[in-house]
């Protein structure tokens, strides 16, 4: 299938690792111009080096702290750069019970994930609209359709960011734009690592047997890797999805018991 997303122009965020990363190297060996934004200048230049450039291809990268919306607001404004695809993708809030959570942790994380998401659509969707064409995905969890023990202030935010994306994906979809979510469930990258970590030493148990425990949730009986939840955003940015819109696609190898 021919995806057609060569020449488009994506901005993939939290893309120095996990699934960003994943997605930005997906997208570069369809033919797409990949911009990187993250906080992490050396980690963002290193991953530069890794996209897949026919030699037509023009990567680049942008810097921002997406604890900071102002500045994201900055580089934003000082860039002319324009973009047809929007990978939103942040790292996800510290797990704990909800009822233990402080109200500065709420802020932190809809700060972070719905606060920096508007500004970026807010950006990005006025050259969409003259293009008849773009495409916007948010990388968000599982728990926007089963909340997940232990994360509830992600749990809150998740669906904050779901609820946002639908209501976007209606103002939108008349201008040849889309809005999708995708949710990873349980995903080999660092924040599952942290979150294995952090349950082995509330409950004294070995972190092996944790990580059984959290594979054996899923039919599957494994963790996804970065590159299969890539592959579900890579074909929403494609022109052959543009009929999809305002959806939340689990890719989670069928853990989530709600259909």
């Amino acid at each position: 299938m021919n995806l057609n997303i060569q020449n488009k122009n994506v901005l993939v965020c939290g893309s120095t690792q996990g699934i960003g990363k994943a997605t930005a190297i997906l997208l570069a060996e369809e033919g797409a111009n990949v911009t990187l934004i993250a906080r992490n200048e050396e980690k963002l230049k290193k991953v530069l080096s890794e996209l897949k450039n026919n030699g037509q291809q023009c990567h680049g990268y942008l810097v921002a702290d997406f604890s900071k919306p102002n500045e994201l607001k900055s580089v934003l404004a000082n860039s002319e750069l324009q973009f047809h695809i929007l990978v939103n993708n942040t790292g996800g809030p510290a797990g704990g019970p909800i009822f233990n959570a402080k109200i500065e942790e709420f802020e932190k994380a809809f700060t972070q994930h719905l606060k920096c998401n508007h500004i970026l659509v807010q950006n990005l969707v006025p050259f969409m609209k003259t293009q008849c064409f773009g495409r916007i995905i948010n990388v968000i969890s599982t728990s926007v359709k089963q909340p997940l023990d232990g994360l509830g202030v992600s749990n809150t935010i998740r669906g904050a960011v779901a609820s946002w994306s639908k209501t976007m994906a209606n103002e939108l979809g008349e201008f040849g734009i889309t809005v999708n979510n995708v949710l990873p469930g349980a995903t080999a990258t660092e924040r599952l690592k942290e979150i294995m970590n952090n349950k082995a030493q509330k409950t004294g148990k070995p972190f092996d047997e944790v990580v059984k425990a959290m594979k054996n949730t899923t039919p599957a009986k494994r963790f996804a890797k970065p590159a299969e939840v890539a592959a579900a955003i890579v074909f929403l940015a494609s022109e052959q999805a543009s009929y999809i819109n305002g959806i939340n696609i689990p890719v989670d190898g069928g853990r989530t018991k709600s259909l």
